[in-house]
């Protein structure tokens, strides 16, 4: 059993198949026994997959700063809902009560933690596994912008080794399990 946090959207204006994708992640993380660590949200993709793990039976965590919190967007059906000072101390937690983490089709600040986990995994500061699903070709531009960064020696190519490009919620996951020591 591993705690795989989820990055995603938080928006309110999503197409229903972005949902749809959440709350199916939410319900495979359920299936296989892991528990949810997420923003702490209750609204859009991040609402979905908090709602979809806890309709399968999922331990939810939320982690979200004071200020969300004071906007009334806050998962407070989460089994466990920490509440930090800012979003850095969000994001730290967020990486260390974390074994794994499956982002999802998001905007800048689910870019922001990807990039924050993706970093700290390269620099060695943790050895989880970093998975981007890219449904529908959602990231397909990212990815191919990324394979220039390492074409062109702006990246090394063994840090663009550290992110695992699934196509499907059932992939990440396999991929997360094949990762995480149990």
């Amino acid at each position: 059993m591993a705690a795989i946090c989820v990055f995603c959207a938080s928006s309110r204006t999503l197409d229903q198949r972005w949902l749809d994708l959440a709350h199916e992640t939410g319900r495979e993380i359920a299936r296989r026994g892991h528990t949810l660590v997420s923003g702490g949200g209750r609204v859009g993709m991040m609402g979905a997959v908090a709602e979809g793990a806890r309709a399968g039976g999922a331990f939810t965590l939320g982690v979200m700063p004071q200020t969300l919190v004071d906007r009334e967007i806050a998962d407070t059906d989460a089994d466990e809902l920490v509440v930090t000072d800012g979003m850095l101390s969000r994001k730290a937690l967020m990486i260390e009560k974390s074994d794994a983490f499956i982002t999802l089709p998001g905007g800048l600040g689910t870019l922001d933690e990807l990039f924050e986990v993706w970093t700290t995994g390269m620099l060695g500061m943790h050895r989880k596994p970093i998975v981007l699903v890219d449904a529908d070709g959602f990231y397909a531009g990212l990815v191919d912008w990324l394979g220039g960064l390492a074409r062109t020696s702006f990246a090394r190519s063994d840090a663009l080794d550290l992110l695992i490009v699934a196509d499907s919620v059932p992939a990440a996951l396999d991929a997360v399990e094949s990762r995480v020591a149990h």
